[in-house]
């Protein structure tokens, strides 16, 4: 879930791959003890932190920040893989490729004793399918795909994802470049799951996807609210943190939670299995579960806050759009990894779509 949601989620959340922490100094580290409390590299999606959070951790802490970024969860499991769990103290992804990063030993368990502000944590984000046990991960934020649209420009009342398929919508949609996103809600529309494997039923959803085409403007990750603000598209299928800009900047827009379902994704940070300084991103982690810092972060990334403690802190124009409403369909489910021929079946519905509509 990129941080454009910003996924975000997700889908955050993109950057030019910038490589900044070198080769694993676990060694040094063996030899100066000292080492691990002066420096933290962490690696993420670009922009997911206010500065002022950054500065004043460094300040407190004396910690410097090495901050990388990676453009998708993708890269970063090759660069994880690469440094066998080294080079990197922190990082922040998406639930599906922790999953992988946990089963392949690339994350070290937490030392909970070392993060006195855990039980800050909102169990709504807990114990999900990638962490069961709440063994290796901190939830950083959380989203669900969601519509909004500008009801003076639109004729029709939108309720769920089937009503996209409108005729007086012709060219006037813009999503998110999130293809499991895009594909899933097609399933959804006809009844099937996110995460199905039966590649008849990924088909069908690819015929589906194809008789929406007419209504697409725009295939956009980043930034897709202005679009909607400006008046290029009248409906977004958007990231949590795209709507949350799109709403603040005009209250009039309507948000809808899809009957059909809805696609429900976290963020969460975990230590890799050899990081050089494990001590310091313990630290970092208990800094941000602060409820005072965690509602700064919040207000920055505009994603549903993960913190129970921080919602007292959160502004109140803000409250509204980070905190999980409490009137939409509690029939959420996580887009998880597939099977190899099910994921083959999805990239070319996708390139099939992006054809029809020419993209």
């Amino acid at each position: 879930m990129k941080k454009t949601f910003v996924m975000v989620l997700i889908f955050a959340l993109c950057a030019s791959l910038l490589v900044g922490c070198g080769g694993s100094s676990k060694v040094q580290d063996n030899e100066n003890t000292a080492s691990q409390d002066t420096q933290l590299n962490l690696f993420t999606w670009e922009g997911m932190f206010p500065q002022e959070v950054l500065d004043e951790f460094t300040a407190e802490t004396g910690i410097a920040i090495n901050y990388s970024n990676f453009d998708f969860n993708e890269t970063m499991l090759a660069k994880l893989q690469t440094a066998k769990g080294g080079d990197y103290d922190l990082v922040i992804a998406d639930d599906y490729i922790i999953e992988t990063v946990i089963a392949e030993g690339l994350a070290q368990k937490l030392d909970k004793s070392k993060l006195e502000n855990y039980g800050n944590i909102n169990p709504i984000y807990q114990s999900q399918f990638y962490d069961p046990e709440n063994e290796y991960t901190v939830p950083y934020g959380a989203g669900i795909q969601t519509i909004v649209y500008d009801p003076d420009l639109v004729n029709i009342d939108i309720s769920g994802y089937a009503d996209l398929w409108d005729s007086s919508l012709k060219n006037s949609i813009g999503i998110i470049g999130n293809y499991r996103v895009i594909n899933g809600l097609a399933l959804k529309v006809l009844g099937e799951s996110y995460n199905t494997e039966d590649i008849s039923k990924i088909q069908a959803a690819g015929e589906k996807l194809l008789e929406l085409a007419p209504n697409i403007r725009l295939i956009k990750d980043d930034n897709l609210q202005d679009d909607l603000l400006t008046g290029e598209i009248t409906v977004g299928v958007m990231y949590t943190s795209q709507v949350t800009m799109a709403k603040l900047a005009n209250p009039n827009l309507k948000i809808v939670f899809p009957s059909e379902g809805i696609g429900f994704g976290i963020m969460a940070g975990f230590i890799p299995s050899n990081a050089p300084h494990p001590d310091a991103a313990h630290k970092f982690i208990d800094y941000i579960l602060r409820p005072e810092v965690s509602a700064k972060c919040f207000e920055w990334l505009g994603y549903y806050c993960t913190n129970k403690a921080a919602e007292e802190y959160i502004s109140k124009e803000y409250k509204d759009f980070l905190t999980l409403p409490t009137d939409f369909s509690s029939d959420m489910e996580m887009i998880q990894r597939v099977g190899a021929e099910a994921e083959e079946a999805h990239a070319k519905i996708w390139t099939e779509f992006k054809s029809a509509i020419g993209k």
